[in-house]
């Protein structure tokens, strides 16, 4: 898959295309891009996603945004596994934002991108204000010599397939509900980093990976982790969030104790698969009662895999 960044030029290449910042790629999403890679192959043109970074509602209310689901590198895996063929990340600033709707059809959709054919959900809104709407879409096309189709609503046992609800399932730490409306388990993934070094002297080191953005859950879970580099995976137990008994006010950290696994992961990107959870997050009084409950989720994570294989 080919991915560009920045100003968009005038471009001779059509696409078929869809719009939106697919945070989570849940099922709602992968319908939609199943539909513009079968109408890239019918049109003889590459299947283009344009997505946004950072995500507009960050953009603007940074303190009232939602929690990220997946971070941009995840998102473009899901995209080329799905067989889309480019992907454009369109900076979120103040200039994009301010862009007239019309401005934005005529730059962004037609010369920029070539749209030969469009798919968006009937209320996808665009353009300074939102006041782009499906509507005007429907006029541009008929003007601009381009085909539009609105994605049908996806749902699941009665709810309708959203990041939003993907996010409320988490939340409550249903990871089965997850899975259900994301078409998959929940992952995160970044780079391992050095941590406070509190692990090891417990008797339960960990790979650390530093959650830049608000994370959409905490606690402590059931995990397997895979190496990129080797694509090795590995059973562990891993806690997300801020170690109230360490520190206060410190930055959201998922940390993951491998189970018997012995080497060195500094730099090495991991991927990480939830498969269950064990409880919240709990502040306790002391080390020794944090090294206690880690020795209890361990041995918690230990019988989930004796029991399912």
């Amino acid at each position: 898959m080919v991915v560009t960044h920045g100003a968009l030029s005038p471009h001779r290449q059509r696409h078929a295309l869809t719009v939106g910042n697919f945070d989570g790629v849940h099922r709602g999403h992968a319908a939609m891009l199943a539909r513009v890679v079968e109408k890239s192959r019918a049109l003889g043109v590459p299947g283009c996603v344009l997505t946004f970074e950072p995500h507009p509602r960050e953009f603007f209310s940074p303190a009232a945004a939602p929690s990220r689901l997946t971070r941009l590198r995840e998102k473009l895996e899901l995209f080329e596994r799905a067989g889309i063929e480019r992907t454009h990340v369109a900076r979120f600033d103040a200039k994009l934002a301010a862009l007239a709707p019309e401005r934005f059809i005529d730059e962004v959709l037609v010369a920029g991108l070539g749209v030969a054919w469009m798919l968006v959900g009937s209320d996808f809104r665009f353009g300074a204000k939102r006041a782009g709407d499906f509507a005007a879409l429907e006029r541009a096309a008929g003007q601009r010599g381009f085909a539009l189709e609105a994605m049908p609503e996806v749902t699941e046992r009665g709810e309708r397939v959203s990041s939003s609800a993907v996010r409320a399932a988490l939340a409550a730490g249903d990871l089965r509900r997850a899975e259900q409306l994301l078409g998959r388990r929940y992952t995160m993934s970044g780079r391992v980093v050095h941590g406070d070094g509190l692990g090891k002297p417990l008797g339960f080191p960990t790979a650390n990976i530093v959650l830049r953005r608000r994370t959409p859950m905490t606690g402590i879970f059931v995990v397997e982790a895979e190496l990129e580099e080797t694509q090795r995976r590995l059973r562990g137990a891993a806690s997300i969030g801020t170690r109230p008994t360490v520190r206060e006010h410190a930055q959201p950290l998922l940390e993951v104790h491998l189970l018997d696994f012995d080497g060195m992961l500094y730099g090495k990107h991991l991927r990480v698969t939830f498969l269950e959870k064990l409880r919240a997050e709990q502040k306790f009084n002391g080390l020794e009662a944090l090294r206690t409950a880690i020795a209890a989720d361990v041995a918690r994570a230990r019988e989930y895999f004796a029991q399912h294989g």
